[in-house]
């Protein structure tokens, strides 16, 4: 998992991205690619 400043770029990467928000932690999800994951903060 990436952990990155702009998750707006990573989410730009693949059409089946998914920006969710877990306690107060910003992810970036990818069922089909799990090798775009990404967390911020």
């Amino acid at each position: 998992m990436k952990v990155s400043n702009s998750l707006k770029t990573l989410k730009s990467r693949d059409r089946n991205c998914r920006v969710i928000r877990r306690r107060g932690r910003t992810y970036v999800i990818n069922k089909m690619k799990p090798r775009f994951k990404a967390r911020q903060g």
